[in-house]
């Protein structure tokens, strides 16, 4: 089994920014020049495949898992069995290609350190950083006057290259990192 690579979180409440956040994120660390992957969580009823597609026939048919190759791009999908407990992130991040830094959209009970994402319109909603010591920073629309009582450095939601920094920090990318950038 080869080492697993660094993973850096970002969870929050529903309609907090944590997708475009991870798109930012992506975008900066690639702009550094690290290969990043990402895993999202999603619910349960999620669906890539479309009825009427060859992969969803195959799928339909019994496949326990479908690959849709082109030459641009591959997809491999997997039918959780009956029972079958749903894969870990560890099980998921061992399938990714080799990267620098995996970033984590959710998963919210995993110990990897990670930024709760807030929002305005979800102020009334209790702080997961209150409850996770993972949680190593928060991300505001605008940072409150009383963001000191947090304990935590706190961020404003378009200082992207800032937290990026913080990523690389936590996952002790600079130095080792960027080795894939010549790949």
């Amino acid at each position: 089994m080869r080492a697993l690579p660094p993973r850096f979180g970002i969870v929050g409440w529903k309609d907090t920014g944590k997708t475009t956040m991870t798109a930012r994120l992506v975008q900066e660390l690639v702009r550094r020049g690290y290969r990043v992957a990402t895993v999202k969580r999603a619910h349960a009823a999620f669906d890539i495949d479309r009825a009427g597609t060859d992969s969803h026939t195959h799928r339909m048919a019994g496949a326990a898992e479908v690959a849709i190759v082109s030459r641009n791009r591959w997809a491999l999908m997997h039918e959780n069995e009956s029972g079958e407990d749903e894969a870990t992130l560890d099980e998921i991040i061992e399938r990714l290609s080799p990267c620098d830094v995996v970033l984590v959209e959710g998963f919210k009970a995993e110990r990897h350190p990670k930024v709760e994402m807030r929002h305005a319109a979800n102020a009334a909603a209790p702080m997961l950083a209150d409850d996770d010591p993972a949680i190593v920073a928060l991300v505001f629309d605008e940072v409150p006057p009383e963001a000191t009582r947090f304990g935590r450095p706190v961020f404003q939601r378009d200082q992207v290259g800032a937290i990026a920094q913080l990523v690389e920090e936590a996952c002790e990318l600079a130095g080792h990192a960027r080795r894939t950038a010549t790949r």
